[in-house]
Parts: C-alpha cells; structure tokens; sequence
C-alpha cells in the first residue's frame, strides 16, 4: 500500500480494564469477554506468542489489537452498527470503518517493528474471530492465561481449581461437569463440590468460574 497509513486510533490506557469489566449493549456480559479474551488471545497466538512480540519489541501492538478484536466480535457476533462500535470504543466511526474493511491476514511479518496500522489490527483480529468460530482456538491456552492471573493476584484456592481444569472445556452446563475434576477439595472451609451445586450456569469463561465462587463464600462471610 503506498502513501501515509492509517494507525489504529487507541483510547487511554483505561480502555483495556474499562472495555473488558462492562459492556453497554444489551447481550451477556460474560458472553462478550468470553468471545473477545479468546478472540484477542487467538490473535496474539496468530502473531507468534507474547514472548515473541516482547523480544520484537512489540507489545505497543496489544492494545490496538484488543481494539480490534472488540469491533470484530461487536460487528460479527453481536450485528451492532458501526455508528454504535464507534460510539461504544470511544474511537472514530472512520477507525471502525478501516478495522472491519481489512481483508482477513495474509502475511503479517512485513509489519514486525513497525506501528500497528489499522488494516494489519483488522486482518489479525478478523483472522482469530474465524478460527475461533471454527473451535480452533486453544482453551487450555485461556484457562493458563487466568491461572496465571490468579496466582499473581495470591487467590490460593482459585490457582487450584484452576490448575484441577487443566484441558476442560468452557461453557460449563452443570456442575456435574468439573465435581469429579475438584474431588475433596476446600475452598475456605466448604467443599469445592457443595459451592458448585449452589451456583449459577452456565459459565462461560474460567474468571466467571471464579467470581461466581467468590460471590457464594461471600453469601457465607468467608470473603
């Protein structure tokens, strides 16, 4: 492409925490993180892992490919106007315009120390949203990414169920479908498999897993 190209237009740094703890539109909440985690971490699979990004000195790109991700997922999944994605991100309708007019990803490496443009974020994010809806995206891949968050934050218990789902799959329906997972195990003083029976399904992603068990010690005044 010749001339000046355009650049993903990236709200604060407060868009990434803001745009995955609420959603605006009517639709599940939990729906649409779940749909963008694993679309974004798709993406950034696609792109060679964060470790390579790192070493190419490339995480400025994982911001605007969230941006991405979340107009891709809104647009296809959820059928909302451009008008609406625009409004809702924070960006310009044009920005919206240019994500989802990218042609799905052909080569990527070309752009590797280069600013993120808005044709690459779109090609990526299309890219991952297809292979997603394919179910070639990785689950263990996700539930590893929340395993990890919990460990960082020191919730114990959660690092431990966590790890007991290693390779489950997500939504859950039941609880009949991870009791056997948990076994004997305590979550401050009550039985993993007596909470799982007083909680609501179904659970779409693992830190919906987790909240929901936080909300239940709660009701207990075992925060």
């Amino acid at each position: 492409m010749g001339g000046q190209r355009s650049r993903v237009q990236v709200p604060s740094p407060r868009f990434l925490k803001g745009a995955i703890m609420s959603i605006s539109f009517k639709t599940s909440e939990d729906q649409v993180e779940a749909l963008v985690l694993r679309t974004f971490l798709k993406a950034v699979e696609i792109l060679g892992g964060l470790q390579k990004l790192v070493k190419k000195k490339n995480t400025d790109w994982l911001s605007p490919l969230l941006l991405a991700c979340y107009t891709v997922v809104l647009k296809e999944e959820y059928l909302k106007t451009e008008q609406e994605i625009a409004q809702y991100l924070g960006i310009t309708h044009q920005t919206v315009k240019n994500i989802l007019r990218a042609e799905h990803l052909k080569a990527w490496q070309d752009e590797e120390g280069k600013d993120l443009s808005v044709h690459m974020a779109g090609s990526i994010a299309k890219t991952a949203y297809r292979l997603i809806k394919e179910d070639l995206d990785n689950v263990s891949l996700v539930l590893e990414f929340f395993k990890n968050f919990a460990k960082a934050l020191d919730i114990t218990w959660a690092h431990l169920i966590l790890r007991k789902l290693r390779g489950n799959d997500f939504p859950i329906e039941s609880p009949e479908d991870i009791k056997e997972k948990l076994g004997k195990v305590y979550i401050k003083g009550r039985l993993a498999q007596e909470i799982l029976e007083e909680i609501e399904y179904p659970i779409n992603t693992p830190m919906e897993l987790v909240e929901k068990i936080k909300e239940n010690l709660k009701m207990y005044g075992l925060e």
